[in-house]
């Protein structure tokens, strides 16, 4: 009686998670992980063998727990009897002897992270359920198969650095399927309920805090100082892989990163989870230290800034964030929100996700942090000048600028390596009504018109300096009348940080001139060697910044404008083949010569693919003025499929020289 009691008994043998077709149809396949990754809100297949056939009676329970702290989540289901649970849903697809296949479909809004699953006594695994993007009725949905193959699926692409007027791309490699990424950026949520953790807003929120190391917490540390001797330069970085990696293995936050790099993490981090995002970078970007959506700068009377009362900043190069994609909760279908990171805000160093629709009309007072985000691509720019009288200072508001903030913001174009400008996505054009009506809105104020009626206007045409040559400046100076008059122009030059952080003045430009017409132009010039042997100072790249003021001399008006000119420094060339075979080896050629009056020290060559297990390095202490070296660089592609290769070059002088090209990579 006992035997047979026993034999009525159901047990399960084993369950197949069918890890293969599951994730070809759940675009999963690429994660490198042991583990069945799945997106919600999608059917899924499980082979379940039992020691005899089913029967009605029967119960075939399938639980589904996940969460970090007691209570977990749970999820049961039992297709014999109570087959929904919790918007999830399970069915008998097949049922053939002792063999039974059961198709279930996650809730599209479940909740997203690490799950065991359990059938009856028997001990399933684990699997990894994402934010869907596919799937129609999850808040990430998006209707394009092109903006999903780049938004969730592209593992490579390009941050736009250089400025608003010679913008220059850098490869960067997401590789948000690679080994331990997963695990790393679930690892980063184990702060969160699992309620949570349905939530596209609180998660992306969440990674974005846990960027920003802090109390030896999150994932890189900023460094703007220059000075990287105790880590990573954040130049050096080509991808977020090595980055992620260090931070999963070792649970301390990696040294250092600056913008572009905690956009190209969070990036890679948001795809990894599901949730489509993409790099991006805003030119001219405002930091509006006292919220009043307006940049103060504070010049002396001969063009150099005064550090005590600018406490606002312009980063004049680039200011890259990351934008991600959020369907109804944003606002709107396929409406991206915006991820500013870095400043500490709110006691956090997290910024956003703000609505991009919000911050094109200015509208604020929407949730998280529009205002700052506003003003980053919107804000206007007030130059005063300081006058002493007296032994007191005087303030006196010589310029307003409301067209130079938050130019050509840039990301990835879709499906091609090519960068697409969308800059109309933020605001309306720069002084139409529209644009002029949104920062009304936001301020809560009309427009101050005092300087229109100015008679002279002043613009830059020169936007970068080839490196050891002079730098060349033409002034344009725009008047209503062509009556013949004597202008003083002062120009300080700064050394600074791409960040905007000045290192040294470089020293000051004045010249007297009469302007006759309606449009002149004027030149001033400043010999290379005022520049070329401090370019070492600090371990970063570096820009000239130029502060103008011209004053008609029998008037006594004065104008004034600022400048940013990055350096040019000439590229190298690299040969490699255009096929190569998986584990054998592949040769990268480089020729490179030095074409600056001094000598580059810390040389290093280093390539860079998701087709190599390691990054691969050459190194030289020095290349004297004029010389040309000749070198190979021979590593071992491990993975098969069209892979980048980037070559870069980095030295203590000049940084974010590179190469790149595609290579396929058979068996």
């Amino acid at each position: 009686l006992a035997s047979r009691n026993q034999a009525t008994v159901l047990v399960v043998y084993s369950v197949n998670l069918e890890k293969k077709l599951n994730a070809a149809a759940h675009h999963t396949i690429e994660y490198q992980t042991q583990k069945l990754v799945l997106r919600r809100g999608q059917i899924f297949s499980l082979k379940v063998m039992l020691n005899r056939p089913l029967q009605s009676h029967d119960e075939l329970k399938l639980i589904f727990n996940t969460g970090h702290n007691m209570p977990f989540y749970t999820v049961e289901l039992d297709p014999m009897t109570s087959y929904r649970s919790k918007g999830w849903q399970v069915k008998i697809a097949k049922q053939s002897g002792v063999e039974v296949v059961l198709n279930v479909i996650s809730a599209a809004d479940a909740v997203v992270g690490r799950y065991t699953m359990n059938v009856n006594e028997f001990d399933a695994g684990v699997f990894f359920l994402l934010f869907n993007p596919w799937c129609s009725d999850d808040s990430v949905f998006m209707a394009s198969e092109e903006d999903r193959a780049e938004y969730v699926l592209n593992d490579t692409g390009y941050m736009y650095m250089g400025f608003a007027k010679q913008i220059k791309e850098k490869p960067w490699t997401f590789g948000q399927f690679e080994k331990y990424i997963l695990n790393c950026c679930f690892r980063l949520l184990t702060h969160l309920e699992p309620k949570e953790m349905q939530s596209p807003v609180l998660v992306s929120r969440a990674i974005c805090t846990m960027m920003c190391a802090a109390n030896n917490f999150g994932v890189l540390v900023g460094n703007w100082t220059g000075d990287y001797s105790n880590g990573t330069a954040p130049y050096v970085w080509a991808s977020s892989v090595p980055i992620l990696q260090q931070h999963y293995i070792t649970r301390m936050p990696v040294r250092f990163g600056q913008c572009w790099v905690f956009s190209g993490v969070l990036t890679t981090a948001l795809r990894a989870v599901g949730i489509p995002a993409r790099s991006v970078t805003n030119f001219e970007s405002a930091h509006d230290t006292e919220k009043n959506l307006r940049v103060d700068i504070y010049l002396d009377e001969s063009g150099k800034t005064i550090p005590h009362l600018t406490k606002d900043s312009v980063c004049g190069i680039s200011y890259c964030y990351c934008d991600e994609f959020r369907g109804r909760e944003a606002g709107g279908q396929g409406d991206p929100g915006s991820n500013p990171l870095l400043l500490p805000h709110s006691g956090q160093f997290r910024i956003g996700p703000s609505p991009v629709s919000a911050i094109r009309q200015g509208l604020v007072q929407i949730m998280y942090d529009t205002t700052f985000v506003f003003t980053e691509v919107n804000g206007d720019k007030y130059i005063w000048l300081v006058k002493q009288n007296q032994e007191r200072e005087k303030n006196v508001l010589i310029a307003v600028e409301t067209a130079s903030i938050g130019k050509n913001i840039s990301t990835k174009m879709v499906g091609e390596n090519r960068r697409q400008d969308i800059t109309l996505h933020y605001k309306f054009p720069e002084g139409s009504p529209e644009e002029r009506k949104a920062m009304e809105k936001a301020s809560g104020k009309r427009p101050d018109d005092k300087l229109n009626s100015r008679t002279l206007h002043i613009s830059v045409l020169q936007n970068s300096v080839e490196l050891g040559h002079p730098i060349n400046l033409t002034i344009v100076l725009k008047r209503k009348t062509a009556t013949p008059q004597n202008v003083n122009i002062s120009c300080s030059l700064d050394l600074q940080t791409y960040t905007g952080n000045k290192k040294t003045n470089l020293g000051v430009i004045q010249k007297t001139v009469q302007i006759q017409g309606q449009e002149s132009e004027v030149s001033l010039s400043m010999d290379s060697s005022f520049y070329i042997y401090k370019l070492g100072m600090v371990d970063d790249e570096m820009v000239i910044k130029g502060f103008i003021i011209a004053e008609i001399v029998d008037s006594g008006e004065r104008v004034a404008t600022d400048t940013t000119l990055c350096f040019l420094y000439s590229a190298f060339s690299v040969e490699m083949p255009s096929t190569s075979k998986v584990n054998q080896p592949l040769t990268i050629t480089c020729n490179f010569k030095n074409t600056l009056p001094i000598p580059l020290t810390n040389i290093k060559f280093s390539v860079e693919s998701l087709g190599l297990n390691n990054m691969k390095s050459w190194e030289q202490e020095t290349v004297p003025p004029g010389k040309t070296i000749n070198f190979q660089i021979e590593c071992t592609p491990v993975k098969t499929g069209p892979r980048k290769f980037i070559v870069k070059f980095i030295s203590r002088q000049v940084k974010e020289v590179h190469a790149e090209k595609v290579v396929l990579i058979t068996k």
